[in-house]
């Protein structure tokens, strides 16, 4: 007798012979499950990066304020030199420097260490890092301005209440600094978002070589410029609007001058 393997719809003898043919059935007659194309899996690379893009200058922001009113000299240094060349130099020049220069730079680092092979910085890794730290030395200066704004004597209030540094930054400094710094954190992100046109000089698929290749293949240039203008000045509307609103909500309370 055959053993039998019980299921909530049928029972299957589970002999070498039924296997085989279950088994035959299920693989001719079940479709597999899609795996994920390699379309999807690029726009999900991109997705990424575009939010790390993003996100890097405001951490590098918030370090190079910290280290411009930090107490060392050296970390001062080190941060205005920083804001200093970044700010001095094209977007585009420090983004050819990163693409070639770059890989240069890390081609030679690994051969130091004993590899032997070629490591590529693709443009898409390279827009992102230029991005970040052009963009991360403009809001070192916006932030440290915010800071800058605020009474001294809050955080002296702060200290002489018992409260640590860090819960005077997080409680006191720094929901008064995104107030303050909203406005040159708008402008800021407009100007970041516009730049993420000048990724296809170094040879990155984004939406300006398409536009480019669509507007040689079609010889009608003005239509689909004219469309890429228009989906820039939608995602930079979109995010005016979200940003004003975030202001309004930071100055609740605030008296304003007359």
């Amino acid at each position: 007798m055959p053993d039998w393997a019980f299921t909530s719809e049928i029972a299957v003898p589970t002999t070498p012979l039924t296997r085989t043919i279950l088994f035959q059935y299920v693989e001719r007659e079940v479709p597999p499950l899609a795996e994920p194309s390699r379309s999807n899996w690029v726009a999900l690379l991109a997705a990424t990066g575009w939010l790390q893009g993003f996100g890097t200058p405001y951490y590098l922001g918030l370090a190079g304020a910290a280290m411009k009113l930090s107490a060392s000299r050296a970390a001062r240094s080190l941060a205005t030199v920083y804001t200093t060349v970044i700010r001095g130099v094209p977007d585009l020049v420090l983004m050819l420097l990163v693409f070639y220069g770059g890989r240069m730079a890390v081609n030679a680092f690994a051969a130091q260490l004993g590899y032997a092979g070629f490591l590529d910085i693709g443009p898409f890794v390279a827009g992102i890092a230029t991005i970040g730290f052009i963009f991360g030395a403009y809001l070192a200066e916006t932030f440290r301005g915010a800071i800058l704004a605020i009474p001294a004597g809050q955080r002296e209030a702060g200290l002489a209440f018992g409260m640590g540094r860090l819960q005077v930054l997080l409680r006191i400094t720094l929901p008064q600094m995104v107030r303050l710094a909203l406005p040159g954190f708008t402008n800021n992100w407009l100007v970041l978002v516009k730049s993420t046109a000048l990724v296809s000089i170094i040879g990155l698929n984004d939406m300006m070589q398409r536009a480019g290749q669509a507007a040689g293949a079609t010889r009608e240039p003005f239509t689909f410029y004219l469309a890429a203008a228009a989906i820039y000045l939608g995602i930079t509307t979109v995010s005016l609007l979200a940003l004003r609103s975030l202001e309004r909500r930071y100055s609740l309370g605030v008296r304003r001058a007359a």
